[in-house]
């Protein structure tokens, strides 16, 4: 069986990552399952016959990656604005999965999710939960899981997507780093979230002034001092 998951705190740079993923062609992608399936209590995945199927509870997402996993690689990225509890209660459910985090400086991060959602709680920031989570999938399976920087993507695709690919056994494309710009509907629910990627066509960071930020912004900077100290324990184990 081969499932990789790509854990990510919101405005990661994850979705353009899974586009990538998506281009390569040779694996099975899915789109933030067990987000969907709080926000919406239902999710759509790819079935084995190719048609989606509909589940309704995180064993259900898990148990038919699993499913999916052993026809042909699978690869799943998810966002921890929620902890996700059910993986911390049944981590056995998530042994056999390649656990994979990708981060960013969270300045950047916190100001950049600020922007598309004012109200948003220093919880949902996320970098507790991948810590945590990063902790948990490095006891469940015994392996350290893979870590990637943001700005090691942005700043060199090739070398990045090539270390990854490595350490997680799939081959690495070099011409996924390059696709069509599109609207994909798997996206549509949560478009606001990722017009960057749907705009985008590689892995370049578009130019963005914001007016909120942590250096500014009280409510911001607490947010940021909570989370700086779990992004750097994850940054400590970056590939690249």
């Amino acid at each position: 069986m081969t499932v990789i998951a790509m854990w990510a705190h919101p405005r990661a740079v994850s979705t353009a990552f899974l586009r990538m993923m998506i281009e390569r062609g040779d694996v099975t992608v899915v789109h933030e399952p067990l987000v969907t399936l709080t926000d919406w209590n239902e999710v759509q995945i790819p079935g084995l016959d190719g048609d989606a199927v509909t589940l309704h509870s995180p064993s259900g997402v898990l148990a038919h990656l699993a499913k999916l996993g052993a026809d042909r690689p699978v690869f799943f990225k998810d966002t921890l604005e929620y902890r996700h509890q059910y993986l911390f209660d049944h981590p056995e459910e998530i042994a056999g999965f390649r656990h994979t985090f990708i981060v960013r400086d969270p300045a950047k991060a916190i100001a950049s999710h600020y922007l598309i959602k004012p109200e948003v709680a220093c919880h949902e920031i996320g970098y507790e939960h991948q810590s945590d989570l990063f902790e948990l999938a490095w006891q469940a399976t015994g392996d350290r899981p893979v870590v990637i920087r943001a700005e090691s993507l942005l700043a060199r695709p090739a070398e990045t997507v090539a270390a990854y690919c490595e350490a997680v056994g799939l081959p690495y494309l070099p011409d996924a780093l390059e696709w069509v710009p599109e609207d994909r509907t798997e996206w549509h629910r949560t478009r606001r979230w990722h017009l960057d990627a749907i705009s985008s066509s590689g892995f370049s960071a578009p130019a963005k002034e914001y007016t909120a930020t942590v250096d500014n912004d009280e409510r911001l900077r607490s947010y940021y001092d909570h989370h700086r100290p779990y992004y750097d324990r994850l940054v400590e184990h970056a590939l690249v």
